[in-house]
């Protein structure tokens, strides 16, 4: 017996709500969610393997003497990168050993924080692309686009994520400091390009720098990154730089995608600080989005790779993988405005997903898969649909099947990924709530019941640690005033508040103890030997 299959076997039941009752009862509807509960844990068991199995093949291939790891294992083996290995793959590494391995998070990933600040810092606390055979970085000319590039990719795509489920930490010192040197060097990015790409890394980076201002601006209180962004939106939606009046090229899926989303996240931070700026950049945003959905999908409502807004031609027919970091923006909106079509676009797609099993995403790529159920789960959980849960359960198996024995999925950076979506599906299979520490034979699961929230966890030895609840981290990490969806984000589930009073009953002893959200959030200590059951209400 595996260590997967055995778990089958095991059944403690957890059981945690959020209204009073002074006896507990279990319904067969309870025990129906109890057992999708086992399920969810059997699930998620077997993505946290997964994504420690990862870790552990990626750390075979680091660097012997400065400990990074390399930018892929087949071609640019001798380099540590910004824009690849730091922003694709090293983080979710880090996030992965913060579930699974303590040791590791406090130490091997810490480490190479330090040294990846110490030896690729090349403007200021900007990176470049470090060489390790060179000992020095790859290039001895200073591109600056180059740098800008990368160290957009890397705070936005790899330390903001982190910095949103960790909230202060190492990680997001090393964000902070990067914005900041950042600031002096680029205001708008008009003067960034690669050949051939039509654009797309100048409206890249642009918008990777709309959602890091629009986030990192709640969070630390400073005008600067607002005004910065105000910057950036004024170029797109009030200059003649607008992204489907005037230009001839836009890329729907990644790299272009990212402005489209950073204009919708600046219209909120707007709608809350900038009555007049939410006033005037209200007709153009709309007239971009109604732009794209006019000309820019196939008729079951996803995006292509890339279309002429002007006239409406399909530069690129292949849809793109990662649809709904284009959608999170359509449903930001949403919220603000009185646009019905705008989640009437989600719905399309939710319609049709069931068309699109084992789709050939990204030519088959892992990556193609992590970023379309990313695109499923961010919206599902604003809009929980049935269908698309079933989607969902079924795209991450074939995923899942990508990943070699060695641990390595495909053997580029874009396996951190596989391993970032991995953890974005396993929270969402225990609503958020976690275990420390964990073990391979420990299964934690949960499914929700109105504001009630049932959990499952099993282990095959005794086991002592700590349940640790989900939080409203977008108040708590970044201060946001609503939980408009982002890209990269980790979706919240059940959530506990703070200062709210709950009560935890044992079935063993139905006498309740009362605890607060912050002590559940801080890890409720829980001892596993036989089959137990456990309430909180």
């Amino acid at each position: 017996m595996n260590k997967i299959q055995f778990i089958a076997f095991l059944s403690l039941i957890v059981v945690a709500c959020a209204d009073s009752k002074s006896k507990v009862e279990i319904s067969e509807r309870d025990n129906q969610l109890f057992d999708k509960a086992h399920a969810n844990a059997i699930a998620a068991n077997e993505g946290f393997i997964r994504c420690e199995n990862f870790v552990e093949g990626w750390l075979e291939h680091c660097d012997a003497e400065s400990g990074l790891i390399p930018r892929n294992l087949e071609g640019d083996t001798d380099i540590w990168n910004a824009k690849d290995a730091a922003a694709d793959n090293y983080p979710f590494m880090v996030l992965t050993s913060f579930f699974v391995d303590q040791r590791l998070f406090d130490g091997k990933m810490l480490d190479m924080l330090r040294t990846e600040k110490q030896l690729t810092s090349r403007v200021h606390s900007l990176p470049d692309t470090y060489s390790f055979f060179k000992k020095d970085f790859q290039n001895e000319e200073l591109n600056m686009g180059s740098i800008i590039f990368g160290t957009s990719e890397y705070i936005k795509d790899g330390l903001l994520p982190l910095t949103e489920w960790l909230g202060e930490s190492p990680w997001s010192e090393r964000m902070i400091e990067m914005l900041y040197d950042l600031k002096s060097e680029v205001n708008v990015a008009d003067q960034i390009d690669r050949a051939g790409s039509g654009n797309a890394t100048r409206e890249e980076v642009n918008g990777e720098l709309l959602q890091t201002l629009s986030r990192i601006y709640w969070m630390t209180g400073d005008t600067a990154f607002l005004d910065w962004a105000i910057k950036i939106g004024d170029y797109y939606l009030l200059g003649d730089h607008h992204p489907t009046r005037d230009l001839e090229y836009l890329r729907l899926r990644d790299h272009g995608c990212e402005l489209i989303s950073g204009l919708c996240e600046l219209y909120v931070v707007t709608s809350f600080i900038r009555s007049d700026k939410k006033e005037a950049y209200q007709a153009p945003l709309h007239k971009m989005l109604d732009r794209i959905l006019e000309v820019g999908r196939n008729e079951d409502g996803f995006f292509y790779d890339a279309i002429n807004p002007q006239t409406g031609q399909i530069v690129q027919e292949r849809i793109a993988d990662n649809w709904g970091y284009t959608l999170n923006g359509y449903y930001a909106i949403a919220l603000l405005d009185d646009k019905p079509e705008y989640k009437e676009a989600i719905s399309t797609v939710f319609s049709n997903l069931h068309k699109y099993e084992n789709h050939d995403w990204e030519n088959g790529s892992s990556d193609g898969y992590a970023d379309a159920i990313e695109s499923a789960l961010n919206l599902f959980n604003r809009m929980p649909e049935a269908e698309v849960a079933d989607w969902i359960d079924s795209e991450i198996k074939v995923m899942w099947g990508k990943q070699q024995d060695s641990g390595i999925i495909e053997g580029w950076h874009g396996d951190g990924n596989f391993a970032r979506t991995s953890i974005m599906f396993n929270l969402w299979k225990s609503k958020g709530v976690y275990a420390k520490p964990w073990r391979e034979d420990l299964l934690l699961g949960a499914e929700q019941k109105g504001d009630s929230l049932l959990i499952s966890i099993t282990a095959e030895k005794p086991w002592t640690g700590k349940l640790y609840f989900d939080t409203p981290r977008h108040k708590a990490n970044l201060k946001l005033p609503i939980d408009w969806p982002r890209i990269n984000q980790f979706p919240e589930w059940f959530t506990v508040s703070k200062d709210r009073k709950y009560e935890v009953v044992d079935f063993d002893n139905p006498e309740p103890i009362t605890y607060r959200g912050n002590q559940l959030s801080e890890g409720l200590t829980l001892e596993i030997g036989k089959e137990k059951k456990l309430v909180i209400h």
